[in-house]
């Protein structure tokens, strides 16, 4: 008799732990979908980035060119402005000017005759700048055509 309650209470506790593993399995599969539902949700997310990176890289390239078409149209103000001067005043605002830089661009979009002219009256050390600079230009210039 001892024998049989021991091989029962062995098939109880047998039948209580696979009701244990099967309420764990079930747990795991929860855990699972749970896990599922994250990950897809990370996916989607992921890619609602990428989309909001590209669209913010074209809008910088986009302010990148508008504000390169701006400085464009001032520099060519300036030319006009610096075409319209005695050419030895205008040689003696761009060899006081900061920016080198400034000088060149506006030299380059003078009248050629008008430009040498002003080049003429200006610093020989701004205008060495300048001819760096526009150097530089020309080849860029030649690089996209």
């Amino acid at each position: 008799m001892r024998f049989l309650i021991g091989i029962l209470f062995l098939i109880s506790s047998s039948f209580a732990q696979v009701e244990e593993l099967k309420k764990e399995a079930e747990k795991l599969k929860q855990i699972r979908d749970e896990i599922k539902a994250t990950y897809q949700k990370n996916e989607a997310l992921l890619e609602q980035i990428k989309k909001e990176k590209q669209a913010l890289e074209l809008l910088k390239k986009e302010i990148e060119e508008s504000k390169k078409k701006i400085q464009d149209e001032r520099y060519k103000k300036l030319a006009k402005v610096f075409e319209k001067m005695d050419p030895e005043m205008a040689g003696q605002k761009l060899s006081k000017m900061e920016s080198a830089e400034d000088a060149a661009y506006i030299i380059y979009n003078m009248n050629e005759k008008k430009a040498a002219a002003v080049l003429d009256n200006t610093d020989p050390i701004m205008v060495s700048k300048i001819v760096k600079i526009l150097t530089r230009l020309k080849e860029e210039s030649n690089i996209k055509n």
